[in-house]
């Protein structure tokens, strides 16, 4: 069934990041550089290969070489340093290092990530990397320090300084950004046994785990200058799963990180732990019998596993290693020593100046007259191309839409935040409402007929647990706007919403959005269940629904043709052509109102009269700061079935948010079906930030 298509412009909820300068390239030449370790028989690498001793191939084609440069890398380590914290004799002086200073350097980062740390995390980081800098660090080192908190920070460029980098360790504010730590876990309560509820995306750039992500991404594309290998080693308490993990982005860290020859090397600053039975005085006891029957301990013994894939997923995708349970955090610095010992840096134009943005595998080998030597080759094996939007037509943008659907190198270029929900039309027909959210900052308006134009391509596929495809979306949506409300739309955010019907069963969508005016694309990837509510025996309930906007479908920007079938069978919209729109950031204003919106299926009824009958639900929506009740709302009682819906009753609450103060809330709609004895208190976390602004229709 074709989908509905609706564009409108949300509001803007948070001012935007500076964005993080980003190295230029240029694409004339196509110089790719392959960094390649040589080992003899012994395990030692050699040193003595020149330029015509290598073959190395593009897809299978011979290249020419334009240079073979050898990095040799010296293993001695620097005089300690003694008690009082000087050196027992003077280091070499500070070098700020270039691309041609790094040469024969290891390149080493030490990345903190506060934002994900307590306070007694980030001083176990710092000193870690103060007992590296004061015992480990050899005379081929060269050290950046970088910080993350509310942004990306280099705080020290590469130098071989001790006495400066250790000064500007100790320079750094413990507990900054620390109460982002508890922020950051978007992913479903795990005291909810009802499993119905589960949080989206935060806003762009807040409190999630693609931020994390994307702080990385941008740390290894700053590197990509510098052609040497480098190993960016990566403090945090772990990277939580959001309940809408964003695969993509994962996949686009690891990628960039390849293409710029750089691998992490995660630590887990908290180091060896034991959890205590139900958690620790941080966290609220277990309810029920979670505490009896094992199923809170072993609710927080998944997230923290989880926390801790994600950290291996990084290291072990990109070449590094991850030390995890372990209380010396100094031994996951000193494994960069071990693993990048002298190697060659091989250049060549390639041959194949298609700007087609694919996949290029390499092949290093060595001459045949060397073949008896049985040398170890380790490198890279193989690069994304880069890809020119300007240059392609018609066919080549369709062609890259529809690659980057099927690609494993995901493009980020254009955030997207994105919200998959559910309701059931029939016993095994649910409508799957979806929603986009884009930064209206990321678009590229160009001025034609006195209007400020451009174009937003998506294309979308929906994949069964058998890997067949279940549903398919793709959409030009054009725009076309007066000045003022280009310059609106600039400041504030594109939400595009679309509509399928899918079977209960376990799916996977990969989303993908270009803006026509640059180019930029963004992808998205998540999991997502549809529950067959006809096998629960708990209260069936539909998704529930946080909004802050109810929308005329005739006030909407641009617009495509709808089917009107579907648009009948969206529970969203009202029968005065009135949507509720989903908030796919959670994140909301003091002075507005929060609308909640879901479904109770199959409830108990009574006789009304001789042709009807009544049910009774009673509904109202808390608010948690940490552990502290801060709002429970009068209870909303609702009795009338939906007129064309069988077993349906369809529950609103409106919220007012005037006398909150800004922050983070756990947020608990408390459902009861007062006949039928049954219950749910699904749950989330929203954010709520001062202020309010003027909505642009």
């Amino acid at each position: 069934m074709k989908p509905f298509v609706i564009l409108m412009i949300a509001p803007l909820l948070v001012q935007p990041l500076v964005p993080q300068e980003r190295p230029t390239f240029s694409t004339r030449t196509n110089v790719v550089i392959v960094d390649v370790t040589v080992l003899g028989r012994d395990g030692k690498p050699v040193e003595d290969l020149r330029k015509d001793d290598f073959e190395l191939y593009e897809d299978g084609k011979l290249q020419q070489l334009q240079g073979c440069d050898i990095q040799r890398l010296d293993t001695k380590v620097l005089p300690a340093l003694n008690a009082s914290g000087s050196l027992v004799q003077r280091d070499r002086p500070s070098t700020a290092a270039t691309v041609n200073v790094a040469r024969d350097h290891r390149l080493m980062v030490l990345l903190f990530d506060f934002s994900s740390m307590q306070p007694a995390e980030q001083i176990r980081a710092a000193d870690a990397a103060v007992k590296f800098l004061s015992t480990q660090m050899t005379s081929s080192d060269l050290v950046s320090l970088m910080v993350f908190g509310s942004s990306l920070q280099t705080i020290q460029n590469f130098t071989a300084d001790r006495d400066l980098l250790i000064s500007t360790i100790r320079k750094m504010h413990i507990a900054d950004s620390s109460e982002l730590a508890s922020m950051a876990d978007t992913g479903p309560d795990p005291e909810d046994e009802s499993g119905l509820f589960i949080a989206d995306e935060t806003e762009f750039n807040i409190f999630n785990t693609d931020r994390k992500l994307a702080a990385l991404e941008d740390a290894a594309r700053k590197l990509g200058s510098y052609p040497q290998k480098k190993a960016l080693v990566y403090f945090s308490a772990g990277v939580e799963k959001t309940g809408v993990d964003n695969q993509s982005q994962l996949r686009a860290t690891i990628n960039t990180a390849v293409q710029s020859n750089v691998a992490f090397y995660a630590i887990d600053a908290r180091g060896l732990m034991a959890s205590a039975p139900g958690g620790d005085a941080t966290r609220t006891g277990a309810v029920g019998s979670k505490l009896h029957s094992g199923a809170g301990q072993r609710a927080l013994s998944d997230s923290f596993h989880n926390q801790q894939e994600t950290l291996y997923s990084l290291a072990a995708e990109t070449g590094g290693k991850a030390l995890l349970d372990s209380n010396d955090l100094a031994l996951g610095i000193t494994q960069v020593q071990k693993d990048i010992s002298s190697y060659y840096v091989l250049s060549y134009a390639s041959s194949n100046q298609s700007g087609d943005g694919r996949y290029r595998r390499i092949q290093v080998k060595m001459a045949s007259r060397l073949a008896t030597m049985k040398l170890k080759l380790d490198y890279r094996v193989g690069y994304f191309a880069p890809a020119t939007f300007a240059k392609m037509t018609g066919a080549d943008k369709e062609t890259q839409l529809q690659q980057a659907l099927e690609s494993e190198n995901p493009l980020t270029d254009l955030p997207l935040a994105l919200e998959v929900d559910y309701f059931r039309l029939a016993r095994d027909k649910y409508f799957v409402p979806i929603s986009v959210k884009i930064p209206g900052s990321a678009l590229s308006f160009r001025n034609k007929k006195h209007k400020a134009a451009t174009e937003l391509d998506f294309i979308a596929e929906v994949r069964d647990a058998r890997q067949r495809v279940a549903s398919m979306v793709r959409d030009t949506i054009p725009l076309k706007l007066d000045d003022a409300t280009a310059g609106e739309v600039g400041r504030k955010q594109i939400q595009y919403d679309t509509g399928l019907t899918l079977a209960p069963g376990k799916y996977r969508l990969r989303f993908v959005a270009r803006e026509n005016g640059e180019g930029k694309v963004g992808t998205f990837e998540t999991l997502f269940t549809i529950p067959d509510l006809s096998t629960q025996s708990m209260l069936r309930l539909s998704s529930v629904i946080l909004s802050n906007q109810r929308e005329s479908l005739e006030q909407q920007i641009a617009t495509v043709k709808n089917d009107k079938k579907l648009l009948a069978e969206n529970p969203l919209i009202d029968r005065s052509g009135r949507r509720t729109v989903p908030n796919v950031t959670r994140v909301f204003r003091s002075g507005k109102n929060l609308n909640v919106y879901f479904e109770v299926y199959d409830p108990a009824t009574v006789p009304a009269s001789e042709d009807s009958r009544v049910a009774s639900v009673a509904a109202n929506l808390t608010l948690f700061d940490g552990s502290h009740k801060v709002m429970d709302t009068p209870q909303e009682h609702v009795a009338r079935l939906d007129s064309k819906r069988d077993n349906v009753i369809a529950v609103r609450l409106k919220v007012p948010f005037n006398d909150l103060k800004p922050g983070q809330y756990t947020c608990q709609v408390n459902v009861i079906d007062e006949l039928g004895r049954k219950f749910s208190f699904p749950r989330t976390m929203l954010f709520l930030v001062a202020g309010a602004e003027v909505e642009v229709q």
